[in-house]
């Protein structure tokens, strides 16, 4: 939830990150915080816990060309070029963001086998 508030509230960032060819990033910055805010309350609610987890990992592979563009294009953040002690932990953990989303919504319980 608190990514999605980041997208909608301070935008420029996530702006500068995306690729050169997704269209009219201004406005796919703000999708994508609408949707992150759409994916937590979806987790909380029930009935939808199992497609917003599947959204949310959607949306975690989506973006990730995003991380890409600001590692390997060394692009400033605020004046701040991150280094790849930023950069490659992060890379690596989006995998395990899509895992997360599909583990919390119970669409996957692996590695850890739920009692049922």
């Amino acid at each position: 939830m608190l990514a999605g508030v980041a997208h909608l509230a301070r935008p420029n960032g996530f702006v500068a990150i995306t690729p050169h060819w997704v269209p009219q990033p201004q406005m796919i910055v703000a999708l994508t915080g609408v949707a992150e805010l759409a994916g937590a309350i979806g987790l909380l609610t029930p009935v939808l816990r199992r497609p917003a987890g599947i959204g949310l990992a959607l949306y975690a592979l989506c973006v990730w060309p995003a991380n890409f563009n600001h590692a390997f294009n060394d692009i400033a953040l605020g004046g701040t070029h991150l280094s790849w002690a930023y950069h490659g932990p992060r890379l690596a953990l989006q995998p395990v963001i899509i895992w997360w989303a599909l583990w919390a919504s119970g669409v996957t319980d692996w590695p850890f086998r739920r009692r049922r």
